[in-house]
């Protein structure tokens, strides 16, 4: 019985402590009664963690979608941690292409080109799964992890702390209003005895409040650690990528000249022959310079009147109103001008010619 008088006597405290605070909330919002407002130092502080906490989340949610597009990996992946269980791996979107690439390259013939070329895409597109897989981890080690211990830990307790003191703060004005209303004198010491402890407890609650709000600028210094770890995962990942693509360019465009024809011989347009010669003075070649293709024998063009069709195999940036721009893989006409410079070949392409 003595245990059961307790509960309730808990029980109409407390709510009679809920039903206080709710009056005294409805008349501040009415304008009927006083408000004791915080220190400018502590709404600062409030106003800092809040903004920290609404962009800490848009920050982690969007690196998510980047590094996981598909929703559905991500809820799966959501799911398993929260069952503090492994997620089963599987083959990323890069890797799953490189495959495709493999076996399609096998089954064309390697001895192709067009096979060939499939199987060095196909691997290439493989280790960029591989370096893809790699910045995931690292990153959602190094950065989105402690992005999550943020919100989920560290600001849950600000939270927390936040919403006691604005009880407390409820607590005291009310006190106050109380202490107002009071006439009789015992009322009124019973009052300022109820005033001294809610205020007591609102400096407490507002000492500690402060003390948690105070390590927002720790919090700001680690998300800096770690957005350079992230930054720097991020770096290793577009060199590793960059390697490979250049490494890929390289050993396709080592391709015998045959390979390069390979792909037209069962179209209806005439069959470019391979040339090694470039469009342009030879010593000014470049790297990003073009070659196209035409007749085995460079001479004979240039001694016949004839034209024929060409195939570009690099792009090529006019660098005067007399050259003519073009794009790699693009067929156009050539044809050879009676004293023009031997380095040189006309272009046609549509109503646009020039060297």
């Amino acid at each position: 019985m003595n245990i059961m008088d307790f509960n309730v006597k808990k029980l109409a405290a407390d709510a009679g402590t809920f039903l206080s605070r709710a009056v005294q909330f409805t008349e501040e919002k009415l304008g009927q009664a006083e408000k004791t407002e915080l220190d400018a130092h502590l709404e600062n502080l409030l106003s800092k963690a809040e903004c920290t906490k609404i962009w800490t989340e848009k920050i982690m949610k969007q690196t998510e979608v980047l590094l996981q597009p598909n929703p559905n990996a991500r809820i799966e992946e959501f799911v398993y941690e929260k069952l503090d269980r492994k997620a089963p791996s599987r083959i990323n979107n890069p890797e799953l292409l490189g495959q495709y690439m493999i076996d399609a390259g096998t089954e064309f013939g390697p001895g192709t080109a067009y096979g060939n070329a499939l199987i060095k895409c196909g691997e290439t597109q493989k280790r960029i799964g591989t370096a893809d897989r790699e910045l995931i981890q690292t990153s959602a080690l190094n950065f989105l992890t402690p992005l999550r211990n943020f919100i989920e830990g560290d600001y849950k307790t600000i939270a927390k702390e936040r919403k006691l003191l604005q009880n407390k703060r409820l607590d005291l004005d009310a006190a106050k209003t109380r202490l107002r209303k009071a006439k009789a004198a015992e009322t009124k010491s019973s009052s300022e005895q109820e005033l001294r402890i809610t205020q007591s407890e609102f400096d407490r609650q507002a000492e500690i409040t402060r003390l948690l709000l105070e390590g927002i600028s720790s919090t700001h210094a680690h998300h800096l650690r770690c957005l350079n770890d992230f930054v720097e995962a991020q770096m290793t990942y577009y060199a590793q990528c960059y390697q490979y693509m250049l490494d890929l360019q390289k050993q396709l465009g080592s391709f015998p000249s045959n390979y390069l024809s390979n792909n037209n011989q069962t179209s209806g347009t005439p069959v470019p022959y391979a040339l090694s010669n470039a469009i342009g003075p030879s010593a000014q070649a470049s790297p990003g310079s073009l070659v196209i293709t035409c007749p085995p024998n460079l001479n004979d063009l240039k001694e016949s009147s004839n034209s024929r069709k060409a195939r570009v195999l690099y792009d090529y940036d006019a660098a005067n109103s007399t050259e003519l721009s073009l794009l790699a893989d693009e067929v156009i006409t050539v044809f050879s001008v009676v004293g023009m410079d031997s380095d040189w070949l006309m272009g046609e392409r549509g109503n646009q010619k020039g060297k």
